[in-house]
């Protein structure tokens, strides 16, 4: 990041000492001490999570991030918001395109291999999105026959077909935002139900169009800790963590998740959430 400019006046040749002091200490990997601006990663089609409309953000990737960075620092006007698709999250990190990344992005040992994480800011878990009047789909073991719905390359739909139904019928669409359309269409049967991380189902029941006419099943069957992508080996991770920990405790990250999907009727996992952030190590 890029040297962040002293907030109090500072005159004559104290000022010059000062700043040539900051100039030869500064780190790149030091997001509390660098940068006029912060570059932060998210998603800008997840409806809920991170959504880009025009020049305004949304989400509750999108409050968590301003509320880090603002711990860290940065006032709103100071960050940049970039998007970051699922397949480039990890080389965005590496070539220093981005900072930080908050895009639903789950916490794994391959990942940590490439990058550092700090977190988990949230606990989600793998349900299912069906119409709201459907009480035949109770969870992933009653698909056989369904038409299932998830985005062309991911791997949730396959995992159910594998694991619990056999009998499924999968189907593929560029997003999943295609996928809820074809659920609430008028042609009886072209989906049965959508699959992905039940927040970001929650999100998409919770936008106003589909406010009504979907409803997320509420019966995961994985656990996703989604964390702040970081570059790896940087000191961050502690500051990060201490911004969610505070976040938790003074009820700004329950505040954003009603914000932001309670519309919806989600309710997340309360053993698992609000989640206890790892120890940095």
């Amino acid at each position: 990041m890029r040297n962040r400019l002293l907030s109090r006046s500072i005159t004559g040749g104290v000022a010059v000492a000062m700043l040539l002091a900051l100039a030869a200490c500064s780190s790149d990997d030091d997001p509390g001490n660098s940068g006029d601006t912060v570059r932060i990663g998210i998603k800008f089609d997840q409806p809920g999570l991170g959504y880009k409309d025009g020049d305004t953000y949304t989400g509750f990737d999108v409050d968590v991030a301003t509320y880090v960075a603002g711990k860290l620092g940065y006032s709103p006007d100071q960050i940049e918001f970039v998007e970051s698709p699922s397949k480039q999250r990890e080389t965005m990190l590496q070539n220093d395109q981005v900072d930080m990344i908050f895009a639903t992005y789950s916490i794994t040992d391959e990942r940590k291999e490439l990058v550092s994480f700090a977190g988990p800011y949230f606990v989600a878990g793998q349900d299912l999105l069906v119409a709201a009047d459907d009480d035949s789909i109770t969870g992933p073991d009653t698909l056989d026959g369904k038409n299932l719905c998830s985005v062309t390359g991911s791997t949730s739909a396959s995992r159910i077909k594998e694991e619990y139904s056999t009998g499924t019928n999968l189907l593929e669409q560029p997003g999943y935002s295609e996928c809820v359309t074809a659920l609430t269409s008028s042609t009886a049967g072209t989906v049965d139900a959508v699959t992905t991380d039940d927040i970001i189902l929650a999100g998409l029941a919770a936008l106003p169009a589909n406010k009504g006419k979907v409803k997320v099943v509420g019966n995961v069957f994985s656990q996703e800790n989604y964390g702040v992508g970081l570059p790896k080996g940087s000191d961050q991770c502690q500051a990060v963590t201490d911004a969610i920990n505070e976040m938790i405790a003074d009820g700004s990250w329950q505040k954003a998740l009603d914000d932001n999907v309670s519309a919806s009727g989600y309710v997340p996992n309360a053993e698992l959430n609000p989640p206890t952030p790892a120890a940095c190590g």
